[in-house]
């Protein structure tokens, strides 16, 4: 589970991260571009609204970095590995309104990890913070 939880803590925190990052350099402008290039994206080749996308985007890279800082600090594990997979399966939505079936495959391989880690969870040996119930 350790393996799993470190994978998955990485992958989150640091696919959140990315989303401050343009021409290698880390910014609040950064991501406010990126992700308004995403929900405008999305808005514009699907039937989502703007400021569904919009809200949705610019919450997005934040989230990530603090599921993904919870699962590598072994804090909550069962709380983070549950909203990391909802977010992920809002982002595989967000891809298959717009038909993009090689991200969508690919966040669904991550949902099928973190449904993984989720029945494992109760190995947790290695957390600052455990979940009451194992």
């Amino acid at each position: 589970f350790l393996l799993l939880r470190l994978f998955l803590g990485l992958r989150t925190f640091l696919g959140g991260l990315q989303k401050f990052e343009a021409q290698g350099h880390y910014s609040r402008a950064n991501y406010a571009a990126n992700m308004g290039r995403m929900a405008d994206y999305i808005t514009t080749n699907s039937f989502l609204k703007l400021w569904m996308t919009r809200d949705f985007a610019f919450s997005l890279g934040y989230l990530m970095i603090v599921l993904g800082g919870m699962l590598l600090l072994g804090i909550k594990s069962r709380l983070a590995l549950i909203l990391s997979g909802l977010l992920y399966v809002g982002l595989a939505f967000g891809l298959m309104v717009v038909q993009e079936d090689d991200g969508i495959a690919w966040l669904g391989v991550y949902i099928g990890l973190f449904a993984a880690a989720l029945v494992l969870v109760r190995h947790d040996r290695f957390a600052l913070w455990r979940d009451r119930i194992s």
